[in-house]
């Protein structure tokens, strides 16, 4: 499995079959690659910087809500959680899903606004890998998004919607060094990250920066 951190909230996701997470089309947060090709999107909630699915090649299938679904080599399971920690008066809802291919279950939070409940957690399930956001103002902040580290106990954790260092991004969001600092794991540098059964276990309590 070949993953690739896209900017903010997206991810490309590769084993067989191809999955796209929160493409985004908004001038504040960047230029989203082009030329991409996806058999699967998951968009966690309509906001333009989450939901640019049109932005993709190959017909992929959009998964938007709850339930659970089989995609190509995907096994998906989306779970009802909110976009602020208000009861979703301010932001609306998020679905955080649960991807699992290769033996290997991955946890993309979206735009998670809260601490996660106990019956959220035992949803989510034991996962291998957590796609978390960490920059605060719409979303869980960095200490916040320590604590759901701490509740879901993954392997490796992949942080995203930060403003990145030398970043032309407008939204008043964090970069990513308090979270890497509070959370204290090993920051590892990568291009992309290359992982499976057999080297998932040496990658454990890593803290994993994409270059874009």
């Amino acid at each position: 499995m070949i993953i690739k951190w896209l900017g903010h909230s997206a991810f490309e996701i590769k084993y067989k079959s191809t999955l796209i997470t929160d493409p985004y089309n908004i001038p504040d947060v960047g230029v989203f690659p082009v030329g991409l090709t996806a058999d699967v999107v998951a968009v966690s909630h309509e906001h333009k910087d989450h939901n640019y699915t049109e932005g993709i090649n190959g017909e992929p299938r959009t998964i938007n809500t709850v339930g659970e679904f089989s995609v190509g080599e995907f096994d998906i399971k989306g779970i009802a959680t909110l976009h602020d920690n208000e009861g979703g008066a301010l932001r609306g809802k998020n679905t955080v899903f649960t991807i699992s291919a290769e033996g290997i279950k991955i946890c993309h939070l979206g735009d998670l606004g809260h601490i996660l409940t106990e019956e959220q957690i035992s949803e989510i399930g034991p996962i291998d890998i957590l796609m978390i956001p960490v920059g605060g103002t719409y979303t869980i902040d960095a200490t916040e998004a320590v604590q759901v580290v701490n509740q879901l106990n993954p392997k490796v954790v992949l942080p995203m919607h930060y403003k990145p260092t030398n970043s032309t991004m407008s939204l008043p969001i964090e970069g990513v060094e308090r979270f890497n600092k509070l959370l204290g794991w090993d920051v590892v540098e990568v291009d992309e990250l290359k992982i499976d059964r057999g080297n998932l276990d040496s990658l454990e309590h890593k803290n994993i920066i994409f270059k874009l």
